[in-house]
């Protein structure tokens, strides 16, 4: 993949991302006005708490999950501009074309990434 070719992806899933961050915010946000209002009401059946706090905390899950992507996609936008796109931070091998248009911020080869994987769970 050429430098101008992943700098297109980079940002083509920067827009997208930014996309689902800004409709994941503007969920949320309705999400917890409706809690709000629907706790100053009457007296609600725990089954209901249940489910609305399971809903908010879905909402923050994928709020966190696009912030962090979008983090590593402008990391990888900062590779590209200094000539280390595509390379793995691990053992500085080419990362395989497949994988980088797969996921444009692959910061590793698929073999570092397994062993990156486990050492973060503790195996």
């Amino acid at each position: 993949m050429d430098t101008e070719q992943a700098r297109a992806r980079l940002l083509s899933e920067r827009t997208r991302l930014e996309a689902v961050l800004e409709a994941a915010t503007r969920l949320s946000a309705g999400a917890a006005e409706a809690a709000q209002r629907e706790l100053s009401s009457a007296d609600q059946h725990p089954a209901e708490l249940a489910t609305e706090t399971i809903e908010r905390e879905l909402d923050q899950s994928v709020l966190v999950a696009a912030r962090n992507e979008l983090a590593e996609c402008e990391a990888a936008l900062v590779r590209l501009d200094e000539g280390h796109y595509g390379e793995c931070e691990e053992c500085g091998k080419p990362i395989h074309e497949e994988r980088l248009e797969a996921l444009p911020f692959a910061r590793y080869c698929l073999e570092d990434q397994t062993k990156v994987a486990r050492r973060r769970n503790g195996r």
